[in-house]
């Protein structure tokens, strides 16, 4: 079985077309996680008419990324040989990219797959802020020797599919700090791959303010930082130099995950 995982928080604006994408795959299963919505998210997500789709709604926010581990828990105990996670804001024209991904996978190339939004190192056009979290994502993938393999790609940018195996051997609380569940697949010798390529504009994403972008480029950072001392097993730190990069991580809920996690264990799966 196949599953979706859809983080969402208020996209009402293109929730019905994401999920609409993810029909198509087609997903056997496609779990929103709603958390926090004040705006018809929910409402839209009842609308659909599909056994396919199964809500998880959180009336209090969950924080970025806690929603992965919350629907990943539901997907293992749902029996899914392969998980997705796509961002309720993407709804782009990316149908086959997403079956490439799930391809990758289901064919045993890769525990885990992900995309390839920006190729280059530096690229024209971006800000000296995108181009800096490039770098660390690239400084961690070259230390972890996967810099050949993946470029500057990183599970905290686009969709990307993982196994079930790799869903059985990395703690559910490291799925919500995405550079460290992929430090942490290297450690286990999981198989990391490039499974698509869909240019960051693409996806569908809508613009953010200046500084909802500079938290997200915080949080990546931070998370960064702590795979690299999750790989190097060191105490884990989101510090360089006088800099400690907090941006949206003190809002992650980890009471909320540990919560849902004891209500729904039915497998021994790590937290």
């Amino acid at each position: 079985m196949l599953a979706t995982v859809v983080p969402v928080k208020n996209e009402e604006k293109r929730l019905k077309k994401t999920i609409e994408t993810l029909l198509a795959i087609p997903s056997n299963l496609i779990i929103p996680v709603i958390n926090g919505s004040s705006d018809n998210s929910f409402n839209i997500v009842q609308q659909i008419r599909s056994k396919q789709v199964s809500p998880v709604h959180f009336i209090e926010t969950l924080g970025i990324d806690i929603p992965r581990a919350v629907g990943a828990k539901v997907a293992i105990n749902k029996g899914a040989a392969a998980v997705l996670f796509l961002d309720g804001d993407m709804d782009g024209d990316i149908v086959e990219s997403l079956r490439e991904l799930f391809l990758a996978v289901e064919r045993g190339l890769a525990d885990m797959a992900l995309t390839d939004c920006y190729p280059g190192q530096y690229l024209p056009g971006l800000s000296s802020l995108a181009n800096e979290v490039l770098v660390v994502r690239r400084k961690l993938n070259r230390e972890m020797g996967l810099e050949k393999i993946i470029g500057a790609a990183s599970p905290s940018h686009g969709p990307h599919v993982v196994s079930r195996r790799f869903l059985l051997n990395i703690p559910l609380r490291d799925l919500a700090v995405p550079p460290v569940s992929l430090a942490r697949a290297v450690k286990k010798g999981l198989t990391i791959q490039v499974g698509a390529s869909i240019p960051h504009k693409l996806l569908g994403s809508p613009e953010k303010n200046f500084i909802h972008s500079e938290l997200i480029a915080e949080t990546i950072i931070g998370d960064c930082l702590e795979a690299l001392c999750a790989y190097r097993d060191k105490k884990r730190s989101r510090r360089s130099g006088l800099i400690n990069y907090d941006g949206y991580n003190p809002q992650r809920r980890w009471d909320l995950l540990d919560k849902f996690v004891k209500q729904h264990t039915k497998n021994n799966i790590p937290l």
